[in-house]
């Protein structure tokens, strides 16, 4: 372990499996602290590099503001409303979460509330409790052959729905990104929002919280809803209007609610627990010893990955792809972001940045790839701390302009990305061997063939005997070691590319007498490692 990974310094403000923080131990400096209040968390989270909550903590902009160290925020849970995503993101924090991790937890929690509902399981146990034998008024309905209807058929809906099914109930599924195949495969049916409301006798809501989501059970939703309806809401509080949830309890028209989740938490006071026929739960969804194990162990390795510098697989604020494209794409993140550093250092100009995908990439969902691009041709250049997190959002606020093209031609290699800052700054690559070495293999439109390294000299000299020569005998007086080199020319008597891989950077002595060698027409140092 390096020097710098053990300075790294992580904040556990809420509590997760000490597996999860073992792991977090074994590689950095960890404090857990449970009961520190919100003012001195206020003063001290500039001293740390790392942050993981769950849902009690609210990581505002203003607490992010005063987080000068801090790289990565870890969320041990599915959600992530108590954090300001996009304060995080024009900082460049990756915001991580653990979505996989409570599935089958808030899955099964929100079948529970259906069949606690459904059969009035928790006043029946509470008048039995109490001393009173109420056969009669506390019976049910069935769910077997009713219509359930799943709103959001994420992960978890789909959870739900394959339970449902084996309750024998028909199941209609409201998602806009989910297709009409996988709705088949499932044995699901896909309806609008409207047809949902009109035809379910349960509804479940499992779709994320946004602006257009907030309040998505509202009077008027409730009102196209068909009479005795009865809602599951084991999501997210601000989904279901508390008021239009109480008329509609009050008016006979909702026949039954079960609730994990509430606008504002804690939630022990309001007119919804005046109604017998509501089941209340105070927010148990992932709060199984199952799910808790899960979501600290995987938030830790996701704050773990962020501060070694891995790709996060679970950010919230980084562009997401599929399974089987991050496969694809991943090991070309390292070469995008050294193109990006090595064109912007051979450039003057960066007002526009072009990425090129050739061969099998250009198929490709490659928007990981372009942000690893950017932030490597922003490093070092701006105030802001760039990565693949706000590469698009500070290359924007500086109006500088990014496109991406595809062409399935790519000559000689199977992949290749192209990366251009005006002329200057045009070079090519690829990735070579089963450990994906980064390939240098254009320079301005003239073909070389040479491994990145952290520090790279490129010249361009006339094409006459003894430049080499004489550049290898200076670097050697300087006491520079050359670890790689090529050299290319389109034609004989032609201007040549020299590319030197370095062991380290010259001193500017170096750089002053390459210069002013005969036959050099231009000489650029590029730091690669930063």
């Amino acid at each position: 372990m390096s020097a710098t990974a053990e300075r790294l310094r992580v904040l556990v403000k809420e509590e997760i499996a000490e597996a999860g923080v073992d792991l977090l131990r074994s590689r950095f400096d960890v404090d857990v602290e449970l009961d520190m209040p919100a003012d001195q968390l206020d003063g001290r989270i500039g001293d740390y590099d790392a942050l993981i909550v769950r849902s009690a903590t609210r990581v505002t902009a203003d607490l992010i503001g005063r987080a000068e160290r801090l790289k990565v925020i870890g969320r041990a849970g599915a959600g992530v409303d108590n954090v300001d995503v996009a304060a995080a993101t024009r900082r460049g924090i990756v915001v991580a979460n653990a979505p996989g991790s409570n599935m089958v937890a808030a899955a099964e929690h929100a079948i529970g509330l259906l069949l606690a509902m459904a059969r009035n399981i928790p006043q029946a146990h509470a008048a039995l409790r109490a001393g009173r034998w109420e056969r009669k008024r506390f019976g049910g309905v069935e769910l077997c052959d009713k219509t359930l209807g799943v709103v959001g058929f994420g992960r978890i809906g789909q959870l739900v729905a394959a339970r449902a099914r084996a309750l024998e109930m028909r199941v209609l599924v409201h998602d806009p990104f989910v297709s009409a195949e996988r709705c088949a495969e499932l044995q699901v049916t896909p309806v609008s929002l409207e047809e949902l409301w009109a035809e379910a006798e349960f509804i479940t809501l499992h779709t994320p919280l946004t602006d257009e989501t907030v309040n998505l059970v509202n009077a008027a939703a409730i009102e196209q809803m068909r009479p005795g309806v009865r809602i599951v809401n084991a999501a997210r509080g601000k989904l279901v209007d508390m008021d239009a949830l109480v008329a509609g309890l009050r008016s006979g028209r909702v026949a039954g609610a079960g609730l994990d989740v509430f606008p504002d938490e804690p939630y022990t006071t309001g007119e919804i627990f005046e109604f017998e026929n509501v089941v209340v739960t105070p927010h148990l969804g992932a709060s199984t010893a199952e799910a808790q194990v899960r979501a600290g162990l995987i938030v830790a390795e996701q704050v773990s990955a962020a501060l070694s510098g891995e790709f996060v697989s679970n950010a919230v604020n980084i562009p997401q792809v599929g399974a089987d494209e991050l496969g694809v794409v991943r090991p070309f993140l390292p070469l995008a972001r050294q193109l990006g550093r090595l064109a912007a250092g051979l450039s003057d100009e960066g007002s526009q940045i072009e990425v090129v995908y050739s061969g099998g990439l250009a198929d490709r969902d490659t928007r990981l790839v372009t942000a690893a691009v950017i932030a490597g041709a922003l490093a070092g250049r701006t105030d802001d701390h760039v990565n693949i997190v706000n590469a698009r959002s500070v290359a924007e606020s500086r109006g500088i302009q990014v496109t991406e093209r595809s062409s399935a031609a790519a000559g000689d290699f199977t992949n290749l990305i192209g990366v251009s800052l005006g002329p200057a700054g045009t070079v090519s690559g690829t990735t070579i061997g089963l450990e994906n070495r980064p390939w240098l293999v254009s320079v301005r439109g003239q073909q070389v063939e040479i491994e990145l390294a952290p520090t790279m000299l490129v010249m361009f000299n006339d094409d006459r005997p003894g430049i080499i020569g004489r550049v290898g005998t200076l670097l050697g007086e300087e006491r520079v070691n050359i670890a790689n080199m090529n050299v290319s020319r389109h034609h004989s008597g032609d201007r040549a590319a020299m590319v030197l891989a370095l062991d380290a950077p010259p001193p500017p002595a170096a750089l002053r007498r390459l210069r002013e060698l005969e036959g050099i027409q231009h000489v650029r140092l590029v730091d690669l490692a930063g």
